[in-house]
């Protein structure tokens, strides 16, 4: 039995009905460099010549800026193979991408002691 909206690619018995490499046709490297905090939006050109159904369903779900992230997990397909999917909207056009931006290094010291800090006082 499928669930509604995922046509017939999952399946509650069997699982994955396609194999998430098979999707990108055994591509492991994107074409675009992609971070899974990468903001993707749709620039609403119609993409020339045909789409497979993930890439149309990764089309849609970026309708609103949305990381790479949850775009794996809405299509619950490994982040690489999103990566892959995603870059050849961008390669086509459809998409545009926006690396995140980090007003602070991340792996500055005083910073993770802060978020360190928040988290022991929700605790």
């Amino acid at each position: 039995m499928t669930s509604a909206g995922d046509g017939p690619w999952l399946d509650d018995a069997a699982g994955r009905l396609v194999r998430p490499y098979q999707v990108s046709n055994g591509r492991t490297r994107p074409s675009t460099a992609l971070d899974l905090l990468s903001q993707v939006m749709a620039t609403g050109v119609t993409p020339l010549g045909y789409l497979g159904p993930e890439h149309a369903q990764a089309l849609e779900l970026c309708q609103d800026p949305v990381s790479v992230a949850e775009v794996a997990a809405h299509l619950r397909l490994p982040a690489a193979v999103t990566k892959v999917l995603l870059s050849d909207l961008v390669d086509c056009g459809v998409l545009s991408m926006k690396p995140p931006t980090f007003h602070h290094n991340p792996t500055d010291r005083s910073l993770l002691e802060a978020v360190l800090d928040g988290l022991r006082r929700q605790l």
